[in-house]
């Protein structure tokens, strides 16, 4: 137990995060989620049932000293870190023409800033370990939408990634950008309607995230766009 890997997943109280913490769990990591929703937490914990393996820590993907203090109570917690994933953000929907600018500014902190302060607060750890980096992305980050700020800032953490990987390559420190496509989840909550066509599920995605960690020692997997079958975009 003691010597499992350590994840950390940002934003995994629901959706895309509490698949990959559920998938890493069922692969033998013990796993920490951050989120901001203490009672959303609380009740993914309940729902794992593995109070020796999961750590909930509420918080904002956006401030540093929360971050910052989410990645030393993992590793106070469970002794080390070897994966760090990125994954909290979300979409106001509105167009850059036409939308609502009072939403803008929390997406692009939470979408751009956050993982950027998570890769600084847990790097130190990750080299201890020769961990790994992943950033989630999206499509939207490789195709430009008419007007789309939400892309702008998923075409951000693209950038993220592959300026990451230069720097902390030299340290044994893997990077890997998943990129989804249209997936079932709460982030269109707040769009009003899931989009047509066939989409992915949270579980799906949450399989591309497991394959790029365990690759064997020495392998970086550094970009892993995921689409359902239909998406023509």
């Amino acid at each position: 137990m003691t010597d499992s890997p350590v994840a950390l997943v940002t934003g995994g109280g629901s959706g895309i995060g509490a698949a990959v913490a559920r998938r890493l769990l069922a692969d033998g990591h013990r796993v920490a989620v951050t989120g901001r929703g203490e009672e959303r937490l609380r009740a993914f914990a309940k729902e794992v049932a593995e109070p020796d393996r999961l750590l909930t820590i509420t918080g904002h993907a956006a401030d540093y000293a929360r971050v910052r203090a989410a990645v030393d109570a993992t590793v106070a917690a469970f002794g080390r870190l070897d994966v760090a994933v990125a994954n909290a953000g979300f979409a106001t929907h509105d167009t850059v023409a036409e939308g609502d600018p009072a939403g803008w500014t929390e997406m692009v902190l939470t979408n751009v800033l956050g993982p950027a302060l998570l890769i600084r607060a847990s790097v130190d750890a990750l080299r201890a370990t020769r961990g790994r980096i992943v950033l989630v992305g999206s499509v939207a980050g490789f195709v430009p939408t008419p007007g789309n700020i939400y892309g702008a800032t998923k075409w951000a953490v693209t950038g993220l990634a592959e300026n990451t990987r230069r720097q902390v390559t030299e340290w044994g420190v893997g990077v890997t950008l998943v990129a989804p496509g249209r997936v079932e989840t709460p982030f269109w909550d707040s769009y009003g309607s899931l989009p047509p066509g066939h989409l992915l599920t949270a579980e799906q995605l949450a399989d591309s995230v497991a394959w790029a960690v365990r690759q064997p020692d020495g392998v970086d997997v550094n970009t892993v766009v995921v689409r359902p079958v239909g998406q023509p975009n």
